[in-house]
């Protein structure tokens, strides 16, 4: 495919400085951004999912083997000083550098927690990078807040960008004014995920980002999908034992189930695929955030498959509609269920990345 020619110097410095951390099938790793941690009063976003995340880190990703990724802007910096956002949250920052025992854990920062790197005392200040590349089989997934693709916070503009930390601490903070965010502006997200899609198919990769508090899944539509497999299915039908056979048409009627509830579904343009071009590359995802009024998303890479999940506590008005959405399921009799939106395998991913771009 061909690209315009231009050049991503920011996304490149960060792809030649991250640090590198290999992985493999058997590592689990969870993907959270944008926290927005405040200091636990009626301004702060945070404190309206604090629980439901506390409770899925704790006794989900914690048990069953995760490692930890905190995509930036985990702090809100913005509004808040560091010390009354450890007062009111200091129990998560133990939380979070237990999954060190897993594997392990670090933070990246974004534009609202960057004042972390003046600090002499940060308690998460061995984990904190700018940006991570995870080594998966010759190929890289690189993770990055998001704000460095934009022009506003990072070209000549940004002196703008720092009044705002003015604007939001002493006016917007007192006023009970809801944070400022490129995730209210519809055309500044769509830029900015424009150019990490450029970027990051000029240098085949994968680019995981935060920063517009949408979640991404660059892959298959649902319908491609299903049809996918059952072409996949039929091929390899005939060659296969009679009992195997048996559960190729159990699953084939199963999936043409779902390919004939997608007529009378309309799927979110948010979580669909080919929004940059006629040809689908996933080359970009997004963890979204953990502050919507309906929920949390998350990405989970686990089993050579990157997913990308939904977690609420199934009074919030359902869940949003994603690709490949099953039913959700409850973690215990905690009250909260995960609910799967879409998930494809790394190495395809890879595979249409090398092919396609």
């Amino acid at each position: 495919m061909q690209h315009e020619k231009r050049g991503y110097p920011n996304l490149e410095r960060l792809l030649h400085t991250a640090r590198y951390v290999e992985i493999d099938r058997s590592c689990r790793v969870v993907i959270f951004s944008d926290l927005h941690m405040g200091d636990g009063g009626r301004n702060d976003e945070f404190r309206h999912n604090a629980g439901m995340l506390r409770t899925i880190l704790e006794s989900h990703y914690l048990e069953q083997g995760y490692s930890l990724v905190l995509n930036g802007d985990v702090e809100e910096l913005l509004k808040f000083d560091y010390e009354s956002i450890v007062k009111a949250w200091s129990d998560f920052y133990d939380l979070f550098l237990r999954f060190r025992k897993n594997g392990f854990f670090w933070k990246l920062y974004g534009n609202h927690d960057i004042r972390l790197l003046d600090l002499d005392d940060y308690r998460l200040a061995a984990s904190l990078v700018e940006s991570l590349a995870f080594q998966y089989r010759g190929n890289t997934l690189l993770l990055y807040h998001g704000h460095q693709a934009s022009a506003f916070l990072n070209g000549p503009c940004s002196i703008f960008s720092r009044a705002l930390f003015y604007i939001l601490r002493y006016l917007a903070k007192p006023a009970g004014i809801r944070n400022y965010s490129v995730s209210y502006d519809s055309r500044k997200r769509f830029a900015i995920e424009k150019s990490v899609y450029e970027f990051s198919n000029r240098a085949k990769i994968i680019s995981i980002i935060g920063h517009t508090h949408r979640p991404l899944f660059e892959s298959l539509s649902k319908v491609d999908y299903l049809d996918y497999r059952i072409e996949s299915l039929c091929r390899t039908y005939h060659s296969t034992s009679l009992k195997q056979q048996a559960l190729i048409e159990k699953e084939i009627f199963e999936t043409r189930k779902k390919l004939d509830a997608c007529g009378r579904k309309v799927f979110r343009r948010s979580l669909r695929s080919g929004r940059y071009g006629t040809v689908v590359i996933p080359s970009i995802f997004n963890s979204g955030c953990t502050i919507g009024k309906r929920g949390v998303t998350a990405l989970e890479i686990a089993d050579g498959m990157i997913r990308l999940v939904y977690w609420s506590n199934g009074l919030q008005g359902g869940q949003p509609e994603g690709e490949r959405s099953d039913r959700p399921c409850e973690l215990g009799s905690s009250g909260y269920y995960r609910a799967l939106l879409n998930e494809d395998l790394l190495d395809y991913a890879f595979s249409r990345i090398k092919l396609l771009t």
